[in-house]
């Protein structure tokens, strides 16, 4: 049999983090061996909650969840939290009691660096947020970018606008310097942007099927998106939510979803393009030296096949 592919989940949950961390444990294709937290959606404190609640939920408190950065990697504490989108609580404002467990004692970004050693080349971290904790590890352990098996990420917006204004995607916006690094990094780098993640929507209709569906997730997730749903039919005027999340973990579940081209990626840091992602598709040798010249590629996904990956998801919350 085949070994599963080892997971860390970096995330800021946030109702599509919910989802995405459910659709993850229903995965046969994968082992989550921790969770680490990141502000995002909610501050970080209240990630490592709803992290800890979500697994309580899904009777998985065996797994570790390690607390993350607080600040971007500049120190920044004007951090930017889309409570606006998923609830003050991150899960829909539905107020859910305080889960029992607490977080590992050890920081996310020293787990990353122990699991990935422990296991090199076998883990993937799936980062969900901001890569503050990413960032973090790689300047902590050179041999960080060499040990992690692949870094997928959600974050970027390639050749379309931006989510948090028309140059930026919220996570890449959360901490700009820290997607740079990550990006320039040399890691094995699979970038999910919202230009693949706004092909994949899931429906009113679709909503309401998990609804009349007897899955504990299918059953707890219908109770957390109407905000979710009312904000994407206010600001996209959308009947349906985009599936950022779970889209991106299915990327690393089964890579076949996706096709992707590999160039280098940069991040704007400053003005009014901050958090502006620009992939070079190396079609052109430039005769000058530039802060593109001699930077690792990274993989950024160009096609999804959507109607699979939103039957997948509907498929193993309706089953669980």
């Amino acid at each position: 049999m085949a070994e599963l592919k080892k997971i860390i989940i970096d995330t800021d949950p946030g109702v599509d983090d919910a989802m995405a961390i459910f659709l993850a444990l229903q995965s046969p294709e994968v082992e989550v061996i921790g969770l680490t937290t990141i502000y995002g959606n909610v501050y970080t404190t209240l990630a490592t909650r709803n992290a800890l609640h979500l697994l309580e939920i899904a009777g998985r408190t065996d797994i570790p969840v390690a607390e993350g950065s607080h600040l971007t990697i500049t120190k920044g504490t004007k951090l930017r939290i889309a409570d606006f989108v998923h609830g003050t609580d991150g899960l829909g404002n539905q107020n859910f009691p305080p889960p029992k467990g607490k977080a590992i004692e050890q920081s996310a970004v020293d787990f990353l660096i122990q699991q990935t050693s422990l296991y090199p080349g076998k883990v993937t971290v799936v980062a969900l947020g901001p890569l503050t904790n990413i960032a973090l590890a790689i300047q902590a352990d050179p041999a960080f970018i060499k040990n992690v098996g692949q870094i997928v990420l959600l974050g970027g917006a390639f050749s379309v606008n931006g989510n948090v204004n028309p140059a930026a995607e919220a996570n890449i916006f959360g901490d700009p310097d820290a997607a740079d690094i990550v990006f320039t990094s040399g890691a094995d780098i699979l970038a999910i942007g919202i230009n693949i993640t706004h092909q994949v929507i899931l429906t009113d209709a679709d909503r309401d099927k998990l609804a009349e569906s007897s899955g504990k997730f299918a059953q707890y997730l219908c109770k957390i998106l109407d905000v979710y749903f009312s904000y994407h039919h206010d600001a996209y005027s959308t009947k349906g939510v985009y599936l950022h999340d779970p889209t991106t973990i299915l990327a690393a579940v089964d890579p076949s979803l996706i096709t992707y081209v590999e160039g280098v990626v940069r991040v704007q840091t400053v003005g009014i393009t901050r958090g502006l992602t620009l992939f070079y598709n190396k079609q052109k040798r430039f005769g000058e030296v530039t802060e593109w010249s001699d930077k690792p590629t990274v993989k950024v996904a160009v096609t999804v096949d959507a109607p699979a990956v939103v039957k997948l998801v509907m498929d193993r919350l309706m089953n669980s």
